[in-house]
């Protein structure tokens, strides 16, 4: 009984003490403050209960209230600062009531003054505020003369260089923050720092050129031609991815040489790339590493070789690297080896990482080349760990099996067997119906694979209701889905049978086809006229289609070919009329439209042969002999002038073009 009252009182005492040193920072004498201060310092270290509460109780504000006041001591403002330091250190709700208290503001403020001491303490202060996920780092650029500041002050100390380092590397998330930072001369300030005699200053200014670097073609080109006591930067870096280096360290400067890579300032086949980066990479893919190491390894290998197919090949041969991405899916593999439980604990939480970052790797070292393809498949249990991948709970997850499928999904040879044994289709379908954009995107183009006339998975699919769904996505606000969407059914479309191309045309419904067809992508436009071109194939279906959407199509074709448009989707657009004409009712609909003739005409004496080309085959089908009321067209076209144009084509340079135009010439003559 008496053990379970006590406890409320323990509660009370602990805020009753808490109470008593916020009190004594309103204490008259300047040096009773000072003490309750250290006193405050002392009572927080390590204990987050103790933070909370004197948060709560309101110590933020007059801490820094005697941070900011020039009649308080420097020892005073100094302590203030450490104190505040402390409790940025807790949870992130102490963060979000320090920023909500203008902590920044006060602390770059503090950065004023000529004391190193202070500034070193406002400093440490703000790396922990802004190292946190929930500040926002725009804080950092509001005011425009901070940054030249913090440039100004890394030459002071190497704690200053360590702490205003590792603030830049935290704050520079945007391209915009990148151009700020490079513009305020960060390269030239930082590069010294690389061989600092301290570790964690060498550290903190190789973070900061990785994210400088990332995705930024200026600030990489610029590096390049950096020099540090008169050695190349990228012989820095490679000197700092040697294996006695920490590991951590290895890592971002093989980070570092991976940006400059992609930004194009080195070139791929670069030693210090493919004898250099390459190596230390796949070397931290292998399971003697810790589960962070292992998953920013690949990540990043990942991302080196994404589009460059002969990296890939030489990784895909380099120390067994697919075998070796298979004990991902396999963490952690014996747990009486783990004898630190926090640290098993944690890697349990985070196994999915290692998943999503070795179905990274595997999409991009299949991306280009069929014998990387086949062995990942033939890798133990790959195309099963893929279809679970599918379904798994983390999004991130979901989205990089679905990379992987879409990689490994540009193989004929896949498609016909490892795809058709796993029945990858129907997790595929399941993924499509309620999944974020990027998901859908990456979904919607492997589905597209799959949809080829060869993919035995093609049939079954079409079973699955999946007419519906692609209809859904071409009305999508995202092109990209648009796209994938009408591709999808142009793939369905080639060589089907008409029972689906008439299930294609209701589903799509003729509204939405034409509103397609003035779709401001031109990406969309070309699939939509892919697809057209498909469903007007083979007789049958051509006049089948026509005569129930004859007007329509041919009033969107008239408006392609009235309008700015590319070669190629004119190019498209012609062929489809040739199509038309190849019907047998439905090439009355080209006859009777004199406008639509002279629109061939004109683009027979084009100056582009593909569109010469195209528009000679309309004409050629519409003439054709062995039809019924040839005769009549024949006339027709003649008194319209066609014959001395297809005359004047028969000379023409290109033997295609003469030879088609020889061949409708001779319909006249037989």
């Amino acid at each position: 009984m008496s053990a379970g009252r006590r406890s409320p009182l323990r509660c009370a005492e602990v805020t009753a003490t808490s109470r008593h040193y916020v009190d004594r920072l309103f204490d008259p004498d300047p040096q009773k403050v000072l003490q309750g201060v250290i006193d405050m310092k002392n009572a927080v270290i390590g204990n987050n209960k103790q933070k909370a509460n004197l948060i709560v109780l309101g110590a933020v504000p007059r801490l820094l209230y005697l941070l900011q006041q020039s009649s308080s001591s420097l020892e005073l403002r100094t302590e203030c600062a450490v104190v505040l330091g402390s409790l940025a250190m807790g949870t992130e709700n102490n963060i979000k009531s320090l920023v909500d208290c203008h902590i920044i503001p006060a602390l770059l403020q503090g950065l004023l003054s000529p004391d190193l001491i202070f500034i070193e303490a406002c400093l440490r202060c703000l790396r922990t505020v802004f190292i946190s996920p929930v500040t926002p780092v725009q804080l950092l650029y509001t005011d425009p003369t901070v940054i030249p500041h913090l440039m100004s002050l890394l030459s002071s100390s190497q704690r200053t260089q360590e702490y205003i380092t590792q603030i830049f590397s935290h704050c520079c998330k945007t391209p915009e923050h990148q151009t700020v930072l490079f513009n305020h001369g960060a390269i030239q300030n930082i590069a010294p720092l690389l061989i600092s005699p301290s570790y964690k200053v060498r550290m903190q200014a190789l973070k900061c050129f990785s994210v400088l670097a990332y995705e930024n073609t200026q600030v990489s080109m610029t590096l390049v031609n950096v020099l540090v006591d008169g050695e190349l930067l990228s012989q820095v870096f490679v000197k700092m991815m040697q294996r006695d280096q920490p590991i951590e360290m290895q890592l971002t400067a093989a980070k570092c040489l991976t940006y400059m890579c992609r930004a194009g300032a080195i070139r791929t086949d670069d030693s210090c790339i493919v004898l250099k980066t390459l190596p230390c990479l796949v070397r931290m893919c292998s399971k003697e590493h810790l589960l962070e190491e292992r998953v920013e390894g690949a990540e990043t290998l990942a991302y080196l070789m994404e589009p460059d197919v002969e990296l890939q090949r030489i990784a895909s041969t380099t120390d067994h690297l697919v075998a070796m991405l298979a004990d991902y899916f396999k963490y952690p593999s014996s747990v009486s080896a783990i004898t630190d439980i926090k640290r098993l604990d944690h890697d349990l939480k985070h196994a999915h990482e290692l998943r999503q970052a070795a179905f990274k790797l595997y999409a991009s070292l299949g991306s280009n080349d069929e014998d990387i393809r086949k062995k990942i498949t033939e890798t133990e249990n790959m195309m099963d760990r893929i279809v679970s991948g599918l379904s798994e709970s983390s999004i991130k997850v979901r989205l990089a099996a679905v990379r992987c499928l879409h990689s490994l999904s540009r193989s004929v040879q896949q498609l016909r067997t490892s795809f058709h044994d796993h029945a990858v289709w129907k997790p595929l379908m399941k993924l499509l119906q309620n999944a974020p954009d990027e998901v859908l995107v990456m979904a919607s183009s492997t589905l597209c694979n799959l949809l080829l006339e060869f993919s035995p998975s093609k049939e079954p699919i079409l079973e699955s209701g999946v007419i519906e769904l692609l209809c859904s996505l071409t009305q999508s606000d995202s092109p990209a889905l648009r796209v994938n969407g009408i591709w999808a059914l142009m793939n369905m479309a080639f060589q089907a049978d008409q029972k689906v191309k008439v299930e294609i045309v209701r589903c799509l419904g003729t509204e939405q086809l034409f509103r397609l067809l003035s779709d401001p992508d031109t990406n969309v436009l070309m699939k939509t006229l892919g697809l057209l071109r498909n469903l007007l194939s083979t007789r049958p279906h051509i006049d089948q289609i026509m005569s129930s959407h004859g007007k329509q199509i041919m009033q969107a074709v008239t408006l392609i070919l009235e309008a700015e448009h590319s070669i190629e989707v004119k190019e498209q657009t012609l062929c489809i009329l040739a199509n038309i004409a190849d019907g047998n009712t439905a090439k009355e609909l080209l006859m009777t439209n004199d406008d639509m003739l002279q629109k061939v005409k004109y683009y027979m004496g084009h100056s582009n042969v593909k569109l010469q080309l195209a528009a000679t085959f309309c004409i050629s089908n519409l003439i054709w002999n062995e039809e019924d009321g040839s005769q009549e067209r024949q006339d027709k076209l003649r008194e319209m002038g066609f014959v001395d144009v297809l005359h004047k084509l028969t000379q023409a340079s290109d033997p295609n073009l003469s030879d088609r135009a020889k061949t409708a010439m001779q319909q006249y003559l037989a």
